[in-house]
């Protein structure tokens, strides 16, 4: 058997191992939080939409993106970039059909049903009511900014005001966290068909809490399947990466889809596409 001292010196070992670890945890957190707001100073949410010429200019050194950047520029004129914090597809999906919805008071008016909508929808599945609640109205409140406008303005005012909503942390964030619940609502709802989507023993309630709820997690193809499907909004994602051949590989979310929000994605990352 150990004796005292040697049990002693042996709990003092794995107290100092623990608070190492843990001294480590909230270095990297630290780390994360300096670097997240660099981003946030130094990045809009939402960018001026700039000629797709200048995505040349990030690859001139780069013959495969360079390739690529050429047959993006055969469908596409314009790319608008968001912040890369990990909820660039969620900021940038909803800038970008908001955006069309501006010209097109008919699906405004379907979408705006929906929306008006899903938060009885996510209290039904479970969600917090007032927490629902809040990030609702304010979802709501930017929507409305895309809708008919109630005295005559000019388009180019409605543009400027939708964009400064996004580009207001407040406003954009909460954005973000509404349509990251509509997603999680949508993947619990069709659990059964979005399991098979989901690698290793997570079921669908711990990915959408560890995955998809939280502010700055990544998206990916579920994602974008799941909100797409939630809203009956068509999204196309083009995809630039160093896969083979000159051309860009489009997806449609779903499959066969009248694509009304068009993105590109670079690894990590996804921006605004104009036809």
């Amino acid at each position: 058997m150990a004796s005292e001292t040697e049990k002693t010196e042996e709990e003092m070992s794995r107290n100092t191992n623990t608070n190492s670890n843990v001294h480590q945890d909230e270095l990297i957190i630290q780390q994360q939080r300096q670097i997240e707001k660099e981003i946030s100073d130094s990045t809009p949410c939402v960018g001026p939409k700039e000629d797709l010429t200048t995505l040349e200019t990030e690859y001139l050194e780069d013959k495969v993106y360079l390739q690529k950047t050429s047959d993006l520029k055969k469908k596409y004129k314009s790319v608008r970039r968001t912040r890369p914090d990990g909820n660039c597809f969620f900021r940038a999906f909803s800038y970008a059909y908001m955006e069309q919805l501006l010209n097109d008071p008919t699906e405004y008016k379907r979408f705006h049903e929906i929306a008006a909508k899903s938060k009885d929808d996510l209290v039904t599945l479970g969600f917090p009511k007032f927490t629902v609640e809040d990030f609702h109205d304010t979802f709501m409140d930017v929507l409305s900014s895309a809708g008919p406008p109630e005295q005559e303005t000019s388009m180019e005012d409605r543009v400027s005001k939708l964009h400064k909503l996004f580009n207001d942390q407040g406003f954009s964030d909460y954005v973000v966290v509404y349509l990251r619940l509509i997603t999680s609502g949508q993947l619990q709802k069709e659990a059964e068909f979005y399991q098979n989507f989901i690698e290793g023993e997570r079921g669908v309630k711990d990915f959408c809490h560890q995955e998809v709820e939280p502010m700055f997690k990544e998206s990916d193809h579920i994602h974008i399947i799941a909100l797409s499907s939630a809203l009956n909004v068509g999204v196309r994602v083009e995809y630039m990466d160093r896969g083979e051949g000159s051309e860009v590989m489009a997806h449609e979310f779903p499959e066969g889809c009248q694509p009304r929000v068009h993105l590109l994605y670079r690894p990590g990352h996804y921006d605004i596409l104009y036809p």
